[in-house]
């Protein structure tokens, strides 16, 4: 099997001394998960547990597109609400599997009826071949998808790219979009707010700070932007040169383990990263963790999926149609700790 290959022929660098997940994934556990991955990962039975949903792909724009699509038991007097859900990157549409009955199953005579799409480039859908796909194009293509499964009135959830493209979708069918609930949320200035806060503490009269300004918004840089920036390489790597990182994860099957893996870890808790195992385990299992590196392994979508950071990243965000659109629809946002 040519991903048991692969493995054997992984070759390790060994980690600082005491350096946890500071460095990225410690290849101490590294290791063990990979052993656990050689050894003891059932992909077959991962396969049954994906299989538990009926699984779909339509043609959209010239572009297979995967989606799950589940309905609930029917059962008299419930009120059935259509809902689709959107992942990010690096995650898929298996993320929403533990949710879902949680959405299928009656609640006060209330229960959804589910639609979690792959996007175009990620997992089982389609990569697109041409440059400019970005979340205004996917948000067209799963309106579309809706409309096609005959809503014309329908709910929307996202969490990371999901929430930009759920986001777009309200923007631009607002009378189709009954809520939107978002788990992530971006300022669309948010960009020249990090800058300012950048640039600020050293040449505040750049950027229009006083002195005051510096002495009252450091503190807060340190504790909030700094982490951000410490954690956010893979950003600028994906939205400038995603084929050239691409090149090693899409060959090796450890280093795409490690690349995804070590952002479970830290997006977590960050401080994760103080631990030689990066908590990983306190929150997940293995086979979850695998099956959504076999999602991208088996379909050798991560280049495609990192250059989605680059068509979003090409255009200021502010001069995007999206940065100068309001949103008209009732839109929650979960802010957890």
């Amino acid at each position: 099997m040519d991903l048991h290959e692969r493995i054997d022929r992984t070759r390790y660098a060994d980690p600082l001394e005491d350096s946890g997940f500071q460095y990225g994934f410690n290849s101490i556990y590294l290791k063990k998960v990979v052993s656990y991955w050689r050894h003891e990962f059932d992909w077959k039975k991962q396969v049954a547990v994906l299989n538990k949903y009926p699984h779909f792909k339509t043609k959209i724009e010239g572009l297979d597109v995967h989606f799950i699509h589940v309905r609930p038991p029917h059962r008299e007097n419930q009120k059935v609400l259509p809902l689709m859900l959107i992942h990010g990157w690096p995650g898929s549409f298996y993320e929403f599997y533990k949710i879902l009955p949680l959405l299928t199953e009656n609640q006060d005579g209330l229960v959804f009826e589910v639609i979690c799409p792959s996007i175009p480039g990620y997992g089982f859908s389609d990569a697109p071949h041409k440059k400019g796909f970005d979340s205004l194009a996917a948000a067209r293509i799963f309106l579309t998808l809706m409309e096609r499964l005959g809503f014309s009135q329908f709910y929307l959830q996202g969490g990371d790219w999901g929430s930009l493209i759920t986001t777009n979708m309200a923007q631009m069918k607002p009378q189709c979009v009954k809520g939107l609930h978002l788990n992530m949320f971006t300022s669309r200035k948010g960009f020249k707010v990090l800058l300012s806060l950048m640039i600020g503490r050293y040449l505040p009269f750049l950027v229009g700070f006083s002195r005051e300004d510096v002495r009252r918004l450091f503190p807060f840089f340190e504790k909030n932007v700094w982490e951000i920036l410490k954690e956010s390489g893979y950003f600028h790597i994906q939205g400038t040169k995603p084929d050239t990182a691409g090149c090693g994860v899409n060959d090796s099957p450890v280093g795409l383990a490690a690349y995804i893996l070590e952002k479970f870890s830290s997006w977590t808790d960050l401080k994760n990263r103080d631990l030689m195992d990066g908590g990983l385990e306190r929150k997940f299992s293995l086979d979850d963790l695998l099956t959504n590196i076999m999602i991208y392994w088996t379909t050798g979508s991560i280049v495609s999926s990192m250059r989605f950071y680059k068509e979003n990243l090409k255009t200021d965000p502010e001069k995007r149609v999206d940065g100068r659109t309001g949103i008209f629809v009732p839109t929650g946002l979960a802010a957890f700790p």
